[in-house]
């Protein structure tokens, strides 16, 4: 009982806690399916170092317009030669859904890794967010894409 106790409570640590420097270099995210390699693992650092994006917008999960930074998944996509037409996006909660390719052209949807500049903590949809450009584009306003929105993203699976 009591090592369950502990690991319970190291775990919710785990999860309030922000991500630091020391845990820039734990892999963040895993990229699989049909890709070039089969699968590419990512560190926080990886992902800042490629080219990046902004995106300032309101969601219904935060207060005001929110400045996020990230990778476009069009280029995250390009850069792993994925050979598909979805994202099965998988959440450290087991979170679920699928984004057509086609979002990522034609709305500029990014993966977000920093929101007002900061890294975002795991307990605060951290450290990889899907972001779609809601106020830009008012059709995004929607169930559906709000849907497709995931956060505490952890792997990508391509699928054709």
């Amino acid at each position: 009982m009591i090592k369950l106790l502990y690991a319970v409570f190291v775990s919710s640590l785990l999860l309030a806690a922000p991500l630091t420097a020391a845990a820039e270099d734990a892999v963040v995210l895993t990229i699989d399916g049909a890709i070039e390699g089969g699968s590419i693992d990512y560190t926080l650092e990886e992902l800042e170092q490629m080219p990046s994006a902004t995106i300032a917008t309101s969601m219904p999960w935060e207060d005001g317009v929110v400045s996020f930074e990230g990778v476009p998944m069009a280029a995250l996509m390009e850069a792993v030669g994925a050979k598909g037409g979805t994202a099965r996006v998988l959440a450290l909660n087991n979170y679920v859904t699928e984004i057509p390719f086609v979002d990522f052209n034609d709305y500029g949807v990014i993966l977000a890794f920093r929101r007002n500049g900061d890294h975002m903590p795991i307990a605060d949809k951290g450290p990889l967010f899907v972001v779609y450009p809601f106020d830009d584009r008012p059709m995004l306003k929607d169930e559906l894409y709000h849907a497709r929105s995931a956060w505490q993203v952890r792997r990508i699976t391509v699928t054709p």
